[in-house]
């Protein structure tokens, strides 16, 4: 298993140190380094990563103000030379506390209490529904979210994910389209190779594109035509 991760630090040197103990850890891969954090939270609202290291002493945005403001963050670990937010931390979805300077071994003891979280998780990674089919559990980042499937409008592939989205609000979720059309007892219908529409939201179809709601467009795959057609 591999962990994404970003590092947010705004000290060169100690961006360095944290670089290299991540590239040197077989089960991580650094996606980014910010120094600041509303950069950081800017990239996290169109991006899913697995682990954040964040400092606390940051310009601008701290790192406890950073946690304040974001909700539904994946794991943190807390890089620091102050030890007094060490308490306060922990309101938030904290899993190690790192006093600066820290060594390598001290490092992989907190990434491996996220590996060991991250492979229980991995555990309920497909779509999972209840014996109704007025409601369907999906995962987003660290949390198990119910929606209603009547409410998504239709779902679009990116990359290792897919983002399922709403009338009201996107969800990066970690599972296939695939995971998506298993669920046959919802009216969801594969249109295009990185779309699924919820076919009870389509309004009409002109020039190969959907027309969702009155204002979201889709595009129709050659390959998929028929079927849509065959659907309706």
């Amino acid at each position: 298993m591999m962990l994404k991760c970003i590092l947010i630090e705004d000290q060169y040197s100690a961006q360095q140190i944290l670089q290299k103990y991540i590239t040197d850890h077989e089960s991580m891969h650094l996606v980014s380094t910010f120094t600041g954090a509303m950069e950081a939270s800017t990239f996290l609202k169109e991006n899913v990563v697995d682990l954040i290291f964040l400092d606390i002493n940051l310009p601008q945005v701290t790192g406890m103000e950073f946690l304040r403001l974001n909700s539904n963050l994946p794991p943190v670990i807390l890089t620091t030379a102050f030890s007094e937010y060490a308490l306060e931390s922990y309101e938030y979805n904290i899993v190690d506390y790192l006093l600066k300077p820290f060594s390598a071994e001290r490092f992989n003891q907190a990434v491996t209490k996220v590996l060991s979280s991250t492979q229980q998780l991995s555990k309920h990674e497909n779509v999972l529904s209840t014996t109704s089919t007025d409601e369907i559990f999906i995962k987003s980042g660290y949390e198990i979210i119910k929606l209603k499937p009547g409410d998504i409008l239709y779902i679009k592939s990116d990359g290792d994910y897919t983002e399922a989205v709403t009338s009201s609000k996107k969800y990066l979720t970690y599972h296939s389209l695939k995971d998506w059309l298993n669920k046959s007892e919802h009216n969801f219908c594969q249109v295009h190779k990185s779309y699924i529409i919820n076919m009870d939201h389509l309004s009409k179809i002109a020039a190969n594109k959907i027309h969702l709601a009155g204002k979201y467009l889709i595009p129709i795959g050659r390959a998929y035509k028929k079927n849509l057609i065959d659907r309706i």
